[in-house]
């Protein structure tokens, strides 16, 4: 039986092919460190890319007093921006104001409050909603985004679809992110910088041999098994991160995740303007309605106990319902589970502070290096995908105490792939598309600007017809772009590309997705039957 071992010795393993550990690699790899990064699943398939989709600073976390976590987040904000202006955008936010608005009543604000304020009875005044904007334009150094201004919802767009109860809003600046693109870019930028990135590869085992890692993969498309062999284990499981712990590495420790389900609807496009709605419920709680892929509105997201990582997360009919009813204490017009297309849920792993609901739970990221017994490991708790970078820059200085020679950090400014061009160049982007392949219509260029960038004129090849393209499998997704997701992006299956490279499932049909399918299949199994 031939030796399934890597006798070559990396300098890092990672688990998790989330945000947390692509990103973590990738900074790692621009360091002159080896690494190697293993996903049991696709990449982005669980957490990152079930997310609200936005670079926020986290305006509510302000009530929980979480001013560092704010302030990085606001800070991180510009940076990511710059980095990859192709797949993250800055959004207005609009928060309609009145005067029944409460506190979630376990924040530290709201105890305050209770105490200082008696008579207002959990409610928000006018005075401390402005005063948490004022906070928020100033805490990160805001330079590229507009700060807060106050609208009067009169006979005005933002207006229009509100109930008239609805006099007077708040209007701040936060951004939008593809999450799942920025996964596989900063995968594709590991790689490039010599990462090794194993997806569809099981972690089975991970145990201490002297001053080394001995790590047991199985690809789980072919079942072939590996050994792996590392300086440093780094755990991103997100979910899994405990049962990595206890399961895969089997060490003793007290730290543990708090597993937070959050659940979201999309529905037809409720409204006619690209601003974002910031929602306030009576009970505290808050949920964003943002505009979505042209046509569709997102709303979400809930904050739900979720026990078992191994339990697929779904939007229960009463978290549909719970969002369905919180929408309509806002809009003019009433929407039902009829206006919903679609729903996904996600699970966050939040690490576990004893706080004593989901919501209150801290949405900061804690590391944990653990050295007993030899070699060392690094387990990743928590974190937001705005604070990914700054995260995995973290990581990186617990690594340099356990390893020798890292390098500085670097990741600050630097573009993920397609995003090299400056933040408002999107529609000269487009317009430069456009040129180069004048059968693109405005639709199709700027769909394909936004999900590549610069590199969108390479996933067309030299195409001077559609029909260059190859088959056309609906929604302006052709056989030359599946070829660029395939060989440079990762994707195996339809739901690879329909779901996490874009999100053309909203518009093909399940048919449509299959043929996509079954073509993808026939094309891995002649690469597979080429290669033997």
């Amino acid at each position: 039986m031939a030796d399934n071992t890597d006798t070559d010795v990396t300098d890092l393993f990672v688990i998790g092919g989330g945000i947390n550990g692509c990103g973590i690699a990738r900074d790692a790899a621009g360091r002159g460190l080896s690494v190697t990064l293993a996903e049991m699943n696709d990449l982005a398939s669980a957490t990152s890319s079930s997310s609200t989709k936005l670079f926020h600073g986290g305006l509510r976390y302000l009530e929980y007093f979480e001013f560092r976590l704010v302030r990085e987040a606001l800070i991180e904000r510009e940076v990511l921006l710059r980095a990859m202006p192709h797949i993250s955008w800055p959004m207005r936010f609009v928060l309609p104001y009145h005067k029944d608005m409460r506190f979630e009543s376990e924040t530290p604000t709201s105890r305050l409050l209770s105490i200082v304020m008696p008579w207002m009875k959990g409610r928000r005044p006018a005075w401390l909603i402005r005063l948490g904007l004022f906070m928020y334009d100033n805490l990160g150094g805001r330079k590229i985004l507009p700060g807060t201004k106050t609208l009067d919802l009169g006979d005005t767009a933002e207006g229009a679809p509100l109930q008239d109860r609805f006099a007077k809003a708040y209007e701040y600046s936060d951004c939008w992110i593809e999450d799942s693109r920025l996964v596989v870019l900063n995968a594709r930028d590991a790689e490039a910088r010599g990462a090794n990135i194993l997806t569809r590869t099981k972690v089975l085992s991970a145990e201490r041999e002297g001053d080394l890692w001995r790590i047991e993969t199985r690809n789980n498309e072919d079942g072939a098994p590996k050994i792996h062999l590392a300086r440093m284990l780094i755990n991103a499981g997100g979910p899994w991160v405990g049962d990595i712990i206890h399961s895969k590495v089997r060490i003793n420790t007290t730290e543990g995740v708090r597993l937070v389900r959050g659940s979201h609807i999309v529905t037809r496009r409720l409204y006619d303007h690209d601003k974002c709605y910031f929602f306030q419920g009576t009970d505290g709680r808050i949920i964003f309605a943002i505009p979505y892929e042209n046509d569709f509105t997102l709303i979400g997201t809930t904050d739900a106990e979720h026990d078992d990582p191994s339990d697929k997360p779904v939007c229960t009919p009463q978290e549909q319902r719970y969002l369905i009813d919180f929408a309509n204490q806002y809009f003019a017009r009433k929407i039902s589970e009829d206006d919903v297309v679609w729903t996904y849920s996600g699970v966050r792993p939040l690490y576990d502070d004893g706080a004593s609901s989901a919501t209150a739970a801290t949405r900061d990221y804690t590391l944990k290096v653990d050295k007993d017994g030899g070699a060392p490991m690094l387990n990743v708790f928590g974190g937001k995908i705005t604070t990914y970078r700054r995260l995995a820059e973290s990581a990186l200085e617990k690594v340099s105490q356990n390893l020798p020679d890292v390098k500085a950090p670097w990741t600050a400014g630097v573009p993920l792939p397609g995003g090299d061009f400056p933040v408002d160049g999107v529609d000269d982007l487009v317009s430069d598309l456009k040129g180069r392949f004048a059968f693109l219509s405005e639709t199709w260029a700027r769909r394909l600007v936004r999900a590549y960038g610069t590199e969108a004129q390479f996933v067309l090849n030299k195409a001077t017809t559609p029909d260059d393209l190859g088959y056309d499998f609906g929604a302006t997704l052709t056989e030359s772009e599946v070829i660029w997701l395939m060989d440079k992006e990762y994707a195996r299956t339809a739901e690879d590309v329909v779901w996490r490279r874009n999100k053309l499932g909203l518009r093909l049909s399940a048919e449509q997705i299959g043929t996509l399918d079954d073509w993808m299949a026939a094309r891995r199994a002649s690469a597979c039957n080429a290669a033997e």
